[in-house]
């Protein structure tokens, strides 16, 4: 699927945000530049403060009973008919394309179903939804842009980044040599094949760096945590941020407070 097979709705006046746990727990500013960015575009948008973990660990790891009881506590979250934005490919993957499998046969299944057929990845989202135009206010930079693999294959928003990274005439955007490959980070992954994680994130980091780029942009903080962990723990000249937060930086100008 791609981007030109998906029925996108029509902009909406009011979203939900779910924010992901990697948001909440170490990236909160990106979170934060998500729904600046929403905000920007005429959107309320509303954030369920009982959200937790959509539940992915627990699943991408076998355990479907536990991810079941992490999920649920999801499903009441969002009652009204409104679209659920997400900064991540990977927990929209989640909400979109495993929770209809992972209720399948229960009580919740309608209600999982209403969820993912309701859930975007935000880039996705700004760009065919809000249909949003920037202004770049920033000064020049060189950055590469890395997509997660749940992005590019579950979400099938390989390309929405680069998109609106290339409404920012001040931004000129490097192709690394291993654009479509993983970094390593996966989840639990990373954690079972830390090894093979460790190499491939190696090699992630030194295409980057060979490619020229100043900084890099990721759509998922847990490729965003795992890249720019290892360029500073090897002390590789690469710093790395979340999408939204480097597209808010350039679109809000120098008006800086801090808060996102």
């Amino acid at each position: 699927m791609n981007a030109t097979d998906k029925r996108y709705p029509e902009k909406p006046d009011q979203v939900y945000f779910f924010g992901t746990c990697l948001v909440d727990l170490f990236y909160p500013r990106a979170g934060v530049a998500g729904i600046r960015l929403l905000e920007r575009e005429g959107i309320t948008v509303h954030f369920p403060q009982n959200q937790t973990c959509c539940g992915q660990p627990a699943y991408t790891s076998g355990y479907h009973d536990q991810a079941r009881q992490v999920a649920t506590v999801q499903l009441d979250l969002f009652p009204e008919p409104w679209p659920i934005v997400v900064p991540s490919g990977s927990c929209g993957g989640m909400l979109r394309h495993h929770y209809p499998a992972l209720f399948s046969g229960t009580a919740h299944e309608e209600k999982a179903r209403d969820i993912a057929g309701r859930t975007w990845e935000l880039t996705e989202f700004l760009l065919h939804v809000c249909g949003a135009r920037y202004t770049d206010q920033g000064p020049p930079v060189t950055v590469a842009l890395h997509t997660s693999c749940s992005a590019r294959r579950e979400m099938a928003i390989g390309d929405a980044g680069r998109r609106l990274l290339a409404q920012l005439g001040n931004v000129t955007v490097v192709e690394q040599d291993r654009e479509e490959e993983c970094c390593g980070f996966g989840g639990t992954f990373a954690v079972r094949h830390p090894e093979i994680s460790a190499a491939m994130v190696s090699d992630k980091v030194d295409s980057i760096v060979a490619a020229g780029a100043e900084q890099f942009a990721s759509t998922d903080c847990g490729c965003l945590m795992n890249i720019a962990g290892h360029a500073e723990k090897t002390g590789k000249p690469l710093a790395g941020e979340h999408l939204a937060g480097f597209l808010w930086d350039r679109v809000r100008g120098a008006d800086r407070d801090g808060t996102s």
